[in-house]
């Protein structure tokens, strides 16, 4: 039956995330670091708002572009908290924030455009690049830099045929950010070659010590910017899948085609459950998402201590929940690390050549679990080292 399978998707590698999380499965007493999801459950008054929903009977679709109430919060969330302004009518609500990195490459690339990704970087930018017919290009960004996407690099990888470029700060995997100046440093030349920017802003809410920038409400940068965001990350909403995309009219247009019949609409429940986070927290000042990310910000300390103290060179994130520390003064590489760490100490973390080439020597560990877990992990982590150096 193998004939039945497209070429495209035969070529396509695995997930590198994936065969760590069946093993993890198949352990007693392992603990994992690799699943990038909060730990912390769905706020109760935002899961009664789904269920009120389902009580009330409704459980029809929605209009295509998701509820008109869900789409001016957003609207007036993305101009409070972030300085974007767009319409209600420019808004997308998607089955998470991953349909929206989707409907932006398949609404914009044509067979062979490039697309430059930073390395490392989220796991499926590149495969749904390939998938959308365009061709991804790394862009090699390193601990020295922050790991951030920097103007020298960036013009030495444009070519005639790149098209875009997806941008996405907070980083997953390294937790890196960029502050309005290292973005504006970039802008000429996006305006120069005439890219389209998709910014994958899903961790806009988990920054520490300074404030998320949206690229979209710098300079002239709205009108080449697809804004990508959700409510996975900050509401702990992952299995609720809801994301939204806002685009200029032409995209939008592009996007919403696909999006009108590929999905139909996000799912009903899951849009009420996020219009009322929205509207509690427009109310509230995001009292709930503060709690969390001071939670995080406590772990985040304490992990980037802890591999520091272990002789693990750890950079400290600005943003998102995870660290990426090197291994490579072990002589291990990321994938050797991260196989040994799991079968003698069962603590599962995320070699970092899964996120691409640039991060081979390191290893990815999220922090959305609970302090006692993290600190088993971590004394687990320092035996293993101690181990290695014997």
């Amino acid at each position: 039956m193998s004939t039945f399978v497209s070429e495209k998707i035969k070529n396509l590698k695995p997930s590198g995330i994936r065969k760590f999380f069946d093993l993890v499965h198949e352990m007693k007493d392992a603990i994992s670091l690799g699943v990038g999801e909060p730990d912390f459950v769905t706020p109760w008054s935002i899961r009664d708002a789904g269920i009120r929903s389902v009580q009330k009977g409704y459980t029809q679709y929605t209009g295509n572009r998701g509820l008109p109430e869900l789409r001016e919060n957003i609207s007036r969330y993305l101009l409070e908290r972030f300085g974007v302004s767009y319409s209600p009518d420019h808004v997308i609500v998607t089955v998470g924030a991953s349909e929206g990195i989707d409907l932006a490459l398949r609404a914009t690339l044509s067979d062979g455009d490039e697309v430059l990704v930073p390395d490392p970087c989220y796991v499926s930018y590149a495969p749904c690049v390939t998938l959308a017919g365009g061709m991804p290009v790394n862009i090699s960004c390193n601990a020295q830099n922050g790991f951030i996407v920097t103007p020298e690099e960036l013009e030495r990888k444009i070519t005639p045929k790149t098209k875009a470029i997806i941008l996405a700060y907070p980083n997953n995997p390294t937790g890196g950010i960029m502050t309005e100046e290292q973005l504006k440093a970039i802008l000429p030349i996006i305006e120069k070659h005439d890219l389209l920017v998709i910014s994958d802003e899903i961790y806009a809410e988990l920054t520490y010590g300074t404030k998320h920038v949206s690229v979209a409400a710098l300079p002239n940068m709205k009108e080449r910017t697809v804004l990508i965001g959700g409510f996975s990350k900050a509401f702990a909403m992952t299995g609720w899948r809801i994301g939204f995309v806002c685009a200029p009219p032409d995209v939008d247009e592009g996007m919403f085609k696909i999006h009108q019949y590929g999905i139909m609409c996000a799912p009903t429940m899951g849009q009420y459950a996020a219009n009322y986070a929205l509207k509690e927290g427009l109310e509230d000042g995001f009292s709930v998402v503060e709690e969390m990310h001071d939670e995080y910000n406590r772990r985040r300390r304490f992990v980037v201590k802890s591999f520091n103290d272990m002789g693990l060179t750890c950079i400290e994130p600005k943003g998102a929940f995870y660290v990426f520390p090197s291994v490579e003064s072990t002589g291990l590489s990321g994938e050797e690390f991260a196989e040994r760490l799991l079968m003698s100490k069962r603590v599962a973390v995320v070699p970092g050549s899964a996120f691409g080439e640039c991060g081979k020597n390191h290893i990815r560990c999220s922090y959305a679990t609970s302090m006692a877990q993290l600190t088993e992990a971590m004394a687990r982590i320092a035996s293993f080292v101690e181990d290695l150096r014997k």
